[in-house]
């Protein structure tokens, strides 16, 4: 009979002490840092940058639309500033979806139609363009900021009012 109850301790104490040892793993393994989980921002892809011109133009530029055929004060002006920029505006993609809507291949395109007219993302990537270009930056680099989305910054309503005659 002492054999067996020592038997049955000895079993006994050696199923407690497997129980112990796996939980104390168990509580080891769940107080790790889990792997960290995959990042989503890094999985979606960028957007593809839309059409523009690499290089400087070869062959004149469409004209811009006049501004003075715009009654409000903001397209005007932007229309302005737009034409004295023509071959920087052609190095630039427009992020709108007028290249894949209308064909447009450079951010010039909106500008020499009414497009740009009508369009505030092109408004505020060409007064993000004239604005750069005047602080001596390069096409290169303004196209890199626009695909950056810097141009989204742009406040149009210091364009509102009209420059006082002369």
């Amino acid at each position: 009979m002492l054999r067996r109850a020592l038997i049955l301790s000895v079993i006994s104490s050696l199923a407690f002490a497997a129980i112990g040892v796996s939980s104390l793993h168990a509580q080891n393994s769940s107080t790790q840092d889990p792997p960290a989980a995959p990042n989503p921002i890094s999985k979606v892809p960028k957007a593809p940058v839309p059409a523009y011109h690499a290089e400087p133009p070869k062959d004149p530029l469409p004209d811009t639309l006049d501004p003075a055929q715009f009654l409000d004060a903001q397209t005007r002006n932007i229309f302005t500033l737009a034409a004295k920029v023509k071959p920087i505006l052609y190095q630039q993609p427009c992020y709108c979806g007028c290249d894949k809507e209308v064909g447009h291949k450079s951010l010039l395109d909106c500008f020499a139609d009414y497009h740009g007219a009508h369009c505030i993302l092109c408004k505020k990537e060409a007064v993000f363009t004239y604005t750069e270009s005047q602080q001596g930056k390069t096409a290169a680099e303004i196209r890199k900021e626009i695909i950056d989305g810097k141009w989204k910054e742009v406040d149009l309503s210091a364009y509102d009012m009209l420059p006082p005659a002369k």
